[in-house]
């Protein structure tokens, strides 16, 4: 049986997390077990490592954090068919929802559940595809779960046009790049918000218009860009970002509603709802299934889904991901870091 090494985080708020060995966890049903060629890091990791359950309260330690990783199937679980050993896949790691360590990513050795797994073809490299799965999770929740926007389902197709409007405030994060992208292969038009020097790459993802967040009439100017259309809601990334959302949406027409990846106001506007984005909803719903599954695996094939943000490689081996967290801190713009593995 192979050996599993994996970078622990010890104890809550322990610095810095320790590299040692890791059970080698067969999967169950429904799960696929897969060697990390790469793994992306998130604010959340190092928020995690920084915070403590001030973040998660349900966190056990010790501990194997991470959620995004790409690599090479080595096992199925029982019932598998949509998987297969070779395959080169991408996915999201749930330790952070299951406490269960084998599912955390920084290891060398992931359990993924398929319903959060994509194959990869093979113009698409491990480090670009774990760029992908957290934040393709999390703003598929906002997109599609019925309780946020509801959208139709992305198609790798040619999409039909709604004939709405979708408003994605920080449209250059990891969430932003990936929602716009969903959002156009659903069929929406897409406003965006972000620094200028962001603009060209976020209409080259799609969007039609992209306005500057640190405008001081930046509200006023994407109202008026929404004039004579219908709007489909908007996704709020990014921290004091869903005040200024549900102050556009309330005055234009359609859907009223806000999906905020951070905590949303104490207030809203009149008829505006707004709730938090939990992408931990996607493994027991049919998003998941619909995102990565049936959509991604075309997306990537024909290229009408790219990875992004772009990866930034900043270390090799788990050794390295303490000192990327370090690295992720000081902020990133349009990229994300990734460690390669082995």
């Amino acid at each position: 049986m192979p050996t599993n090494t994996a970078a622990w985080l010890t104890a809550e708020k322990a610095t810095p997390l320790e590299v040692k060995p890791a059970e080698y966890t067969s999967p169950n049903a429904n799960e696929i077990l897969v060697k990390n060629h790469a793994v992306a890091l998130n604010l959340v990791d190092w928020a995690r490592q920084t915070m403590g359950n001030a973040i998660l309260a349900w966190t056990e330690y010790p501990c194997i954090l991470g959620n995004d990783v790409a690599g090479e199937v080595v096992e199925t679980g029982p019932g598998v068919t949509n998987f297969k050993v070779g395959d080169n896949v991408l996915g999201m790691a749930s330790a952070w929802q299951s406490n269960r360590a084998a599912e955390g990513a920084f290891q060398m050795y992931t359990i993924l559940h398929t319903n959060l797994a994509s194959t990869i073809p093979s113009t698409v490299s491990f480090e670009d595809a774990a760029v992908i799965p957290l934040a393709v999770a999390t703003a598929a929740c906002g997109l599609y779960e019925k309780e946020y926007l509801g959208l139709t389902y992305p198609a790798a197709s040619k999409p039909r046009a709604t004939g709405e409007t979708i408003l994605i405030w920080g449209g250059a994060s990891s969430v932003g790049t990936n929602a716009i992208q969903l959002a156009v292969a659903s069929g929406y038009e897409v406003i965006s918000t972000s620094s200028p020097k962001n603009w060209d790459y976020l209409k080259k993802l799609g969007a039609s218009k992209v306005f500057d967040y640190h405008s001081s009439t930046v509200v006023e100017d994407i109202v008026k860009a929404f004039s004579g259309k219908k709007s489909a809601g908007a996704l709020a990334i990014g921290l004091n970002t869903a005040g200024p959302c549900a102050e556009i949406i309330a005055q234009v027409r359609g859907k009223q509603f806000v999906a905020s990846a951070n905590a949303p106001p104490a207030q809203l506007p009149d008829g505006v709802g707004c709730k938090f984005v939990f992408p931990g909803e996607l493994k027991s719903s049919g998003v998941g299934e619909a995102v990565f599954a049936r959509f991604l695996p075309a997306g990537l094939k024909n290229g009408s889904f790219v990875p992004s943000p772009p990866s930034r490689v900043i270390g090799e081996g788990l050794g390295a991901v303490q000192n990327g967290l370090e690295e992720l801190k000081k902020g990133v713009s349009a990229e994300k870091l990734v460690i390669k593995l082995d």
